[in-house]
C-alpha cells in the first residue's frame, strides 16, 4: 500500500490517493478532522489541480496517513506535487 496526500487548508480537507499491491485504489477526500477508511476511496475521484503546492507527502498505512491527520496543523509542512503524480 501507499498514500500520496495532500491538504487543502482553506477548505479544511485532505485529499489522498491510494494504490494497494500496486493497483490504483482512487482518492478519497475527507475533513481535516476526520480518518481515511478504505470505503471512502474511489477511481472516479480526481485531486483538484490548485493543490499543487499542497503536496504533505508520501505514506505507507492509511494508518500512518490518519495518525498524521490526527496531529494537527502545526505540524503539516506543504511542497510542491512530485511530477508524475499529475
Amino acid at each position: 500500500m501507499g498514500f500520496a496526500v495532500w491538504i487543502d487548508d482553506a477548505a479544511g480537507l485532505a485529499w489522498a490517493r491510494g494504490t494497494h499491491e500496486y493497483r490504483p485504489m482512487g482518492t478519497a477526500v475527507v475533513a481535516v478532522t476526520d480518518q481515511f477508511r478504505r470505503v471512502d476511496f474511489s477511481p472516479a475521484k480526481r485531486v483538484p489541480r490548485q493543490l499543487h503546492q499542497q503536496f504533505a507527502g508520501f505514506f505507507g498505512s492509511l494508518e500512518t496517513v490518519n495518525e498524521f491527520l490526527r496531529e494537527g496543523p502545526e505540524t503539516r509542512k506543504r511542497r510542491i506535487t512530485p511530477a508524475h503524480l499529475f
